[in-house]
């Protein structure tokens, strides 16, 4: 009996502190568990931020205190007191909150402006290059790119992928890199293409029509001259235009050849060696030129002095004016031609011996010209 008085004693102290406790309403937990969710709340929305990536200084000190401090939690879960009493935890865990949430306000906003700059960066960049790739097609110099475009498109699909992972920062890098490949692509066909661009060298192409045309005039003969810039072949007699029709070049022949299998179209002052028809060529109607000429091999001795071509390249041949035989040959390496209406028209309109003069460009307002103006970015008209 004796034994049970302190037993007895407790309960009784607990059962009157309960009644206090109910009859005051007042007892509260130490710390209210909705504190607890809101912090785990920011924890949450600190990591979707990557917060430890863009801000690890602030995010290691949150994630420090909020160890500590869960540890408290964790230690006082059963804990409860009254209401006037001191609770330093819940006002750490305040502070916490609200040094937490700050930061997630300014990381949120930090991030809504990368993604405005990222968004903004990659559609000038995506328009560039749309811009870019028009005109490489419109004067067919895809060959001279090589694989530069496929490496651009890789970084654009790079860029996007970044940014639907709200990776903005790596989306605008990649965007970047892919803008300095475009630049790069700019200059190179600037350097390759210049000419085209060239009053110089347009002066010179034209002199070398004119007189060709002279020629025609003097010895009322038939000439021929192509501008691999308007995609164009004129037959002159007699010094007097007689027809022109559009033809194709080679996969390279907006470049000037320098040597066998670079797919570009000569340029100079040619003859027709040799007439073939059915049975002597692989086209439906073919002109043999008499490329290359002394001119020709001057100039690629002079390069591969010099290293721009290879020892094993060849100075190459049989460039010709020739028609199509199906579709399967609709495509010329380093020559011109004609779909084969046109071919026979001009087939028995010429002889062997014939001149043709193949130039650049004859008009200074040229295809290539106008498209190295929009690549440059220039405003002024070309």
């Amino acid at each position: 009996m004796i034994d049970r008085i302190p037993s007895m004693a407790a309960s009784l102290w607990w059962a009157g502190t309960l009644t206090l406790c109910g009859s005051l309403a007042a007892c509260v937990e130490t710390v209210p568990p909705e504190m607890v969710e809101a912090i785990e709340s920011v924890d949450r929305d600190l990591l979707h931020l990557r917060a430890a990536e863009v801000a690890p200084s602030e995010y290691a000190e949150f994630a420090r205190q909020w160890v500590t401090l869960r540890s408290r939690v964790q230690a006082e879960e059963d804990t409860i007191r009254w209401p006037w009493e001191p609770n330093d935890l819940e006002q750490a865990l305040r502070r916490l909150q609200a040094e937490g949430a700050k930061t997630v306000a300014h990381l949120t906003e930090q991030q809504e402006v990368e993604r405005r700059e990222a968004a903004q960066q990659l559609a000038e960049v995506e328009t560039r290059a749309q811009m870019i790739a028009s005109q490489v097609s419109a004067i067919d110099s895809r060959v001279i790119l090589a694989e530069k475009p496929v490496e651009t498109d890789l970084l654009l699909k790079q860029a996007h992928a970044f940014y639907d992972q709200a990776r903005y920062e790596q989306s605008l890098d990649a965007s970047d890199r892919a803008s300095r490949h475009l630049a790069a692509q700019s200059a190179l066909l600037q350097r390759e293409l210049g000419r085209y661009a060239s009053p110089d060298r347009i002066a010179q192409w034209k002199r070398m029509a004119r007189e060709t045309v002279d020629w025609s005039k003097q010895h009322r003969a038939a000439v021929i001259v192509i501008s691999k810039a308007e995609r164009s072949l004129t037959l002159y007699r007699n010094g007097q235009k007689v027809l022109s029709y559009p033809v194709r070049l080679g996969f390279n022949g907006i470049k000037e050849k320098r040597y066998q299998g670079d797919g570009a179209t000569p340029e100079g002052r040619y003859r027709i060696a040799s007439k073939r028809g059915r049975g002597h060529t692989q086209y439906y109607r073919a002109l043999l030129l008499n490329y290359p000429n002394q001119e020709d091999r001057r100039r690629f001795m002079n390069d591969r002095r010099k290293g721009n071509i290879p020892a094993f390249r060849d100075i190459g041949g049989q460039i010709e004016i020739h028609g199509v035989d199906n579709e399967l040959m609709a495509q010329t390496l380093g020559c011109v031609m004609l779909e084969n209406p046109q071919m026979a028209a001009l087939f028995e309109r010429v002889d062997n011996g014939t001149p043709v003069t193949i130039v650049g460009a004859l008009l200074e307002h040229n295809a290539v010209a106008r498209a190295l103006v929009n690549l440059s970015g220039r405003r002024s008209e070309v």
